[in-house]
Order: C-alpha cells, then sequence, then structure tokens
C-alpha cells in the first residue's frame, strides 16, 4: 500500500468556472497509471467523500491518452464570494495526497 502522493507525477486542482473545481491527477508512466487505475481506488464515490459532495455532482474520468484521472465537482462556495478561502480553486488537491492505493 502506497499513497497517492508518492505514486502521482502531478495532483492539482483549479477552477473550472466560478462554480466548479477540477480535479487533475496524473501518473509519469503506463505503468503506474495501469495499476492505479486497476487498484479501483479512484473513482467518483471517492471523490464524493473526500469533498462532501453528492457522488451524482461528480463528474469523474479517467483519461488513458494522459495516464490521468480528472474529476470535476461544485465549490461550495462561488469563487470570489464572501466566504470564499480559494478563489484560484489551487489548494483543493490536498485530501487525495493521502489517499492509499493498494498495488499488491
Amino acid at each position: 500500500m502506497t499513497t497517492l502522493r508518492h505514486l502521482a507525477k502531478v495532483c492539482k486542482s483549479k477552477n473550472a468556472g466560478p462554480f466548479e473545481v477540477t480535479l487533475d491527477i496524473m501518473f509519469g508512466d503506463r505503468e503506474t497509471y495501469d495499476r492505479v487505475l486497476a487498484a479501483g481506488v479512484l473513482d467518483a464515490a471517492l471523490i464524493a467523500r473526500l469533498y462532501g459532495v453528492a457522488e451524482s455532482d461528480v463528474l469523474f474520468t479517467p483519461y488513458a491518452p494522459a495516464l490521468a484521472f480528472k474529476a470535476t465537482i461544485p465549490r461550495r462556495v462561488s469563487s470570489g464570494d464572501i466566504g470564499d478561502t480559494d478563489v484560484y480553486g489551487a489548494q483543493q488537491h490536498a485530501p487525495l495526497l493521502d489517499v492509499d492505493i493498494p498495488l499488491g
């Protein structure tokens, strides 16, 4: 078992407009991407649990040509609105870093 932070080459988040955030997880090689995909841990249900949103509100896409997974979720507070603590959505990837991935 290892954490996503040790497997992913890139793990980032960013605005996808004022009402959504996109999470990108990219791998440096096909073997690692395939092993993470086969583990079945990264999916819409995980994203929903980590970010406190309904699973039906998560757009989750494995994208093999880029060795990546992408998820888009609704923001709790619109970008720039009162109460927004991350106007660019750039710090929202942190919960993903400690996700355990079994690579047995």
